[in-house]
C-alpha cells in the first residue's frame, strides 16, 4: 500500500518524502517511523503526514507523543475530513488491515485537501489540546 500511496501522490504533484523501509530483514517498528514523520511534519520537512500501519491506532498512539503533532486514525471519509478542519489534524494514520487501497487513497486525498477552518469553537478547543501539551507533552526529540 505504501508504494500505491507515493505512487499516488507524486501523481497529484506532491512532493513525497518516503520514511519506510523495504528491507525485510530490517526492523520496521511502527513507533519509529511515527516518530520519523511527526518529526518532518514539526520541524517544517513536511507539510502533512500519512502513517500506514495494520491497524492505525499504534501509529497514532505513537505519533501523538511528539509534541506539535496531531494524528488522527481516519478510516471514513468524514473523519479524514473533519481531523483537518475541526481538530487540525497534521497526520492522518490508516490501518491497511482496516481499509483497502482505493479507500486509503480516497480519505488521503480527502485530508490533504481539508484545511482547518479556525472557526471559533474549534479555536477554542484546539488551544485548549495544545495546553494540555504544553503542560504534559514530553519535549520534542525524546
Amino acid at each position: 500500500m505504501r508504494r500505491r500511496v507515493i505512487e499516488h501522490l507524486r501523481a497529484g504533484g506532491h512532493e513525497v518524502v518516503d520514511l519506510g523501509i523495504d528491507d525485510p530483514d530490517s526492523a520496521d517498528d511502527y513507533p519509529d517511523r511515527a516518530a520519523e514523520c511527526g518529526h518532518a511534519v514539526v520541524r517544517g520537512h513536511a507539510e502533512l503526514g500519512v502513517l500506514l500501519c495494520g491497524s492505525g491506532a499504534g501509529a497514532s498512539i505513537a505519533a501523538n507523543k511528539i509534541r506539535g503533532v496531531r494524528a488522527a486514525v481516519c478510516h471514513d471519509s468524514f473523519s479524514a475530513r473533519q481531523s483537518r478542519e475541526d481538530d487540525d489534524a497534521n497526520v492522518i494514520c490508516l490501518g491497511e488491515r482496516v481499509i483497502g487501497t482505493g479507500l486509503a487513497l480516497e480519505l488521503i486525498d480527502r485530508f490533504l485537501a481539508s484545511s482547518f477552518t479556525g472557526a471559533e469553537r474549534h479555536q477554542r478547543r484546539l488551544d485548549k489540546v495544545l495546553a494540555l501539551e504544553a503542560t504534559f507533552g514530553a519535549p520534542e526529540g525524546d
